[in-house]
This record gives structure tokens, sequence and C-alpha cells, in this order.
């Protein structure tokens, strides 16, 4: 079995380190490149940076902030946020980032993540899927979720899982699934959503929205299926640290990557 990633999340905007309740709230957390330093020495296995901004106004990725913070971790980074063209990934890329995550642009138009995929390869291309519970039903009385876009504001008439497959299919090779409903609660990952995609998917599955502790990081893999959780508030805070995570999860036959202070 692979290892399972930890992966801090650093939702960016103006600049700086930010974190809410379903995206909204928002309440400052630090410098970009000071925690990305940071969670790299304590274990981390990948960070995400998320210009969570750069959608609703219509601009690009904070390349100055991309390079800071990359120069600060070397461990694979992932950007996201302002990124509508094969032009703008390649400046990303350049920038310091080893993937990319699509969302808005890619609803707005699938084939950028062929374009993309076709360019810097399928490994490069991270397609972030923002989803949320819907009232109604699946006529056989499963949950449906849908997909939402511009920093979790817009629904756009998109069934989540239909979606996941159709991405994949396109040439994503990894998606990063939240749930709008648990994003800041500490309410646990929807491991519903995340099995519902993980099952019809053959590529890595990263959950986020929802971590309250070791627990819910053990349920994202073991009844989720997912292959990496992310997390934000729970480490921006200090209140669970990424060694004890790792801890836990290896306890309960996950496979990790221990982190320093786990390594002895």
């Amino acid at each position: 079995m692979l290892r399972r990633r930890i992966i801090p999340c650093l939702d960016v905007a103006n600049g700086r380190v930010v974190k809410g309740t379903r995206f909204v709230d928002l309440v400052d957390e630090g410098d970009p490149p000071e925690l990305a330093e940071r969670y790299a020495l304590e274990g981390a296995d990948e960070l995400v940076f998320l210009d969570i901004t750069a959608a609703p106004e219509r601009r690009g990725t904070l390349l100055d902030i991309v390079e800071r913070t990359a120069r600060r971790a070397f461990i694979p980074l992932t950007v996201g946020g302002g990124v509508r063209s094969v032009t703008d990934m390649r400046r990303v890329l350049r920038a310091g980032a080893d993937k990319v995550s699509l969302n808005t642009a890619a609803v707005a138009d699938p084939t950028l993540i062929t374009r993309c995929a076709r360019r810097f390869g399928r490994q490069a291309v991270v397609v972030a899927i923002d989803a949320r519970r819907m009232a109604e039903p699946a006529p056989d009385g499963s949950p449906r979720w849908e997909v939402l876009v511009r920093g979790g504001r817009d629904p756009v008439g998109l069934d989540a899982v239909a979606w996941a497959e159709r991405v994949t299919s396109l040439g994503a090779g990894e998606l990063l699934i939240t749930s709008i409903d648990r994003d800041g609660t500490q309410s646990g990952y929807d491991t519903a959503l995340l099995r519902a995609i993980a099952d019809r998917v053959e590529v890595p599955v990263i959950a986020s929205g929802g971590a309250a502790g070791p627990d819910d990081f053990i349920a994202a893999v073991l009844d989720g299926g997912a292959d990496a959780v992310l997390a934000a508030s729970i480490f921006h805070r200090r209140i669970h640290a990424i060694a004890d995570i790792k801890a836990a999860m290896a306890a309960a036959g996950i496979p990790v990557r221990l982190s320093p202070e786990g390594a002895a």
C-alpha cells in the first residue's frame, strides 16, 4: 500500500494565509513562506497553496508569493487560484510549483485540463472540486453533491461525482475534494463524498474540509478511501502536530512517512 500523505493547506488572500468557516469569516493565520518552512520542517509530505481570491477577483496568481514560498519549503508544492490558461500554468510552475490546481477555469473550459496535461504531464494537473451536499438525494436514496466555483460561492449545476469522473478522463492526475459543508467546522471529513468519488476514479484523491483530530485523518483514509489528507486550521493554530497525526495513522495500520519528531 502506498504511503498516505499529510498536506497542510495555505489559503492565501491579500498575500496572507487566512482561514474561515465554509470559505467565509476569514481570519489571518500568518505569512505563507514562514508557514511553509515550518510545515516542511515538521514533516509535511506536501503543501497546497490556494490563492482563494484570484478567481473571484478575476486576476492571476500571486507569483511573487509563490516564489518566496517555494524557496522556503523543499517539499512538493501544489498551487491553485487564477490559472486560466496553459501560459498561466507555465508561469506558476516556473515560480516554483510542482503541480497546479485547476477549479473555476476547468469548469468554464474543461479542455483546459487536457491542454495542460498534454503540455506538462497529467501528474502536474490537480483538479480541485468544491462540493456541497444537495437537499434532494438520488432516486435510490443515496446522497448527491453539487459543484461550486469561485471560492465556493457559485453552484454550476454539475454533479460532483460525475464531474470527478469526467475530469480524470480529460487528464487530471489528482483530485482535491473539499466539502463546503465541512470546511472549517472541525466536524470531520465527508467520508461519504470521498468514498463516492474514490470508488469511481483511478487517480489519487485528497480529502479536504472538516479535520478536527487524528481520528478524522484515519477515517478519511479507511472510510473515505483518500490517498492524502489536507488540513489547515488545526495545523496553523497548533491544535495538533503533524507528527502526532502520522503516529496515530501508523498505529491504525496506515502507512505514512514518519515525521522527524516521530522517526525515533
